[in-house]
């Protein structure tokens, strides 16, 4: 029987919504970040950019100071995954130290956003913008593919933290526990190495999901049954 037009529609829109959520890979972070902001990641060129060497020693600087004091404080958690936050004003304050200028990236809107892609927006001493992010690894798991790095775009763009073009550098550190200075439940952790990686070109991939509201969820035309639990006496 030949496929009447309604049927070749409803194939057709199902092939389209299939191919929609393949996951897309090896799409260069410079391209995606235009893509989303407008903005153009700058290349970072140390070797060949007079600018670009002065900034470097600076952060090599920032990150070498960081991690010590990091490391005297300790830096006490119950989960390695906290740790990275609490690196980041370690980061700032030592930038800041150095005569560069540190904070919380603004929004389009006007304010800061602390959480989200990336940690801080540095100006350096000719006033020229970096985004920075903080991170931390485990040597252990720093040749996997475990995910490290993601970012997502708001749902409004008024919220959107990269403002202008820029570098896009990350400042990230080996971390150790340190079982002799645990506290109670609170493990001890702290940095015994640095990197700084220009993710200019890093090959990024998107997974797409499908999601819904509770308002659309708990419709009450979808509801099918629902009852009441008494409270229970405890036992004597």
């Amino acid at each position: 029987m030949p496929e009447n037009r309604k049927d070749k529609r409803i194939r057709d829109l199902e092939n389209t919504v299939k191919k929609f959520f393949d996951r897309i890979q090896d799409i260069p972070f410079y391209i995606a970040i235009k893509a989303l902001t407008g903005h153009d990641v700058i290349r970072f060129d140390p070797d060949g950019n007079k600018q670009d060497e002065e900034l470097l020693a600076c952060l090599k600087d920032a990150a070498h100071q960081a991690g010590i004091n990091a490391n005297r404080d300790g830096i006490y958690r119950k989960r390695p995954n906290e740790v990275g936050n609490d690196m980041e004003p370690y980061v700032r304050d030592a930038l800041r130290s150095l005569g560069l200028s540190a904070d919380v990236p603004f929004t389009k809107a006007g304010y800061r956003k602390p959480m989200g892609f990336p940690d801080l927006y540095v100006q350096d001493k000719r006033g020229r913008p970096t985004y920075l992010e903080v991170k931390t690894y485990n040597i252990e798991n720093i040749a996997t593919s475990q995910r490290s790095f993601y970012f997502s775009p708001p749902s409004d763009k008024k919220d959107l933290k990269i403002t202008t073009d820029a570098r896009h550098l990350v400042i990230s550190f080996q971390i150790e526990t340190r079982e002799e200075r645990r506290r109670e439940d609170f493990n001890c952790y702290v940095p015994v190495k640095w990197r700084i990686c220009s993710i200019y070109d890093m090959k990024i991939s998107v997974k797409h999901e499908f999601n819904s509201t509770n308002q659309e969820m708990y419709r009450d035309e979808s509801l099918i049954a629902e009852g009441v639990i008494p409270d229970q006496e405890l036992p004597k």
